[in-house]
């Protein structure tokens, strides 16, 4: 293969041969009347040999070419899939000389009529010819494949136009997103708006970004989370509420974390977490049935049922059955020295519910496949949960697992002003001794508290990772456009 300098200056030459023409190489449009697909699937019953007098006009990308003196076949490429066309030199007289001067990549606009090969493939005669867009860089490998995950997800133009398939995630990403947003409005919930850029970060525990306003010489923070603002929404009366949330958090990045991420969370007045239970699994099987048809997916080769009712086992109770540990009979001596030996290190000093939450993260999470609730978490989790009937030293949370995964985050809220602050107190004391994790204090949440909030469920769904699941993509850059990726 010639190196790719060698080949861009072949293409810029053309470029100018196409010039000399006296034709404009990149027009400002063109009246594309059909489609790849819609034309395959009509004249799918034409025989072989069998010329139509359909007119059509299509656009779209060079994928394919086999010169062959004063006729040629190629391939070319739209939204909806690709199809082959003819060109002979007595059936475009100039716009031949034009056709020598393309190379696959090129983006054109054909006119022609339908007609099967002797081969049996649906063509287009081509009667008209316009080249719309000059590629001057070659495709890679010779349009062969794009393999290089690297270059996939730094150059997603590409990928898009090598990998068809990569397409139909996003297509798929964006029904998801659209079937989500169908299930909650039906559903009684209202979508709202809350600010991204925020003069107090909180709502989970996530180290923030921070930036500037200029022009309030002012520290600002991009959210970690909406959960205060939305429940700020509830205090004011609404009862039902739901926001799509780009959410920023400076942590790391893998297979399933992207510092900039998308959640659906909502709010409902009156309801505890039990019901919000039920709303996480009508929603994923809405989805899954929406965009699917079915609740059965598979996933890497691993059979998933999202049907109801999904299991549901407290934390404790699951590190007693996948790991064989049982956490109330550990004193606090005793549980760090379980921690030690599965060297299971704690974010901050030791804290007892939180090292019962590691030992579940570490060791247990990633055996639960099917669909399952983690209830009951230790109350030392988060500071925004109301505290478990019954048990003062858990709070009514769950995670929804699948996959190994947490999908999700839910409780039975907080609304307790007095309690609420104590919290928040304790946790900006945290943050100041240098957990970076920790909530800061918010004055402004406990003054809407102070003014009463319902008794209300709260839910944040990982959207990312239901479209990982949804789509069988292995890792959550797949099904994210443009993911991070480090400065070269």
């Amino acid at each position: 293969m010639q190196p790719e300098e060698v080949l861009i200056k072949q293409r810029e030459l053309k470029l100018q041969a196409i010039k000399d023409l006296n034709i404009e190489p990149y027009p400002y449009s063109y009246d594309q009347k059909n489609f790849a697909k819609e034309i395959l699937e009509k004249f799918k019953k034409l025989k072989k040999e069998e010329k139509t007098k359909t007119k059509v006009s299509l656009a779209g990308r060079i994928v394919n070419l086999r010169m062959m003196g004063k006729a040629s076949f190629g391939n070319i490429q739209d939204s909806t899939g690709k199809i082959q066309f003819y060109i002979r030199e007595d059936q475009v007289n100039q716009k031949y000389k034009l056709f020598k001067n393309l190379d696959i990549g090129d983006i054109i606009g054909i006119k022609g009529t339908v007609f099967r090969t002797k081969l049996g493939e649906i063509s287009i005669w081509i009667t008209d010819i316009d080249l719309l867009a000059k590629s001057l860089k070659p495709m890679p490998e010779k349009w062969h494949g794009l393999q290089d995950t690297e270059i996939r997800y730094r150059q997603r133009y590409l990928d898009l136009i090598i990998n068809p398939q990569v397409r139909e995630i996003f297509v798929k990403r964006t029904k998801i997103i659209d079937a989500i947003r169908e299930f909650m409005n039906k559903s009684g919930f209202l979508e709202v708006e809350t600010p991204i850029l925020q003069p107090i970060y909180g709502g989970a525990n996530a180290r923030p970004f921070k930036t500037n306003i200029n022009a309030l010489n002012m520290d600002i923070y991009l959210r970690i989370s909406d959960e205060l603002y939305l429940k700020k929404l509830i205090v004011g009366g609404f009862e039902k509420v739901y926001e799509f949330s780009k959410d920023f958090r400076n942590e790391g990045i893998d297979r399933t974390h992207n510092p900039e991420f998308l959640l659906m969370e909502c709010y409902q007045a009156y309801v505890d977490y039990n019901t919000i239970a039920e709303l996480t699994e009508d929603l994923y099987i809405y989805v899954a049935k929406k965009v699917l048809g079915k609740t059965k997916i598979d996933y890497q080769g691993e059979v998933i049922d999202l049907k109801k009712p999904w299991k549901r086992i407290t934390m404790i109770d699951s590190i007693k059955q996948y790991a064989n540990i049982d956490v109330t009979k550990l004193d606090d001596k005793q549980l760090q020295e379980t921690l030690k030996k599965h060297n299971i290190e704690l974010k901050t000093k030791f804290v007892r519910g939180l090292g019962i939450a590691a030992l579940f993260e570490e060791l247990v999470q990633s055996k639960i496949i099917q669909p399952t609730f983690i209830l009951d978490h230790p109350k030392e989790t988060t500071p925004l949960c109301k505290i478990k009937r019954g048990n003062n030293d858990l709070i009514e949370r769950f995670e929804p697992i699948i996959n190994g995964w947490e999908i999700g985050n839910a409780y039975s809220e907080l609304n307790d002003p007095k309690v609420q602050r104590e919290l928040l107190e304790q946790q900006a004391r945290s943050l100041m001794q240098g957990d970076q994790e920790a909530h800061p204090m918010d004055e402004d949440f406990i003054k809407a508290l102070e003014y009463a909030m319902p008794p209300t469920g709260g839910l944040g769904i990982g959207v990312d990772r239901m479209i990982m699941l949804l789509t069988n993509s292995q890792s959550i850059r797949e099904v994210l456009l443009f993911p991070f990726m480090k400065k070269i």
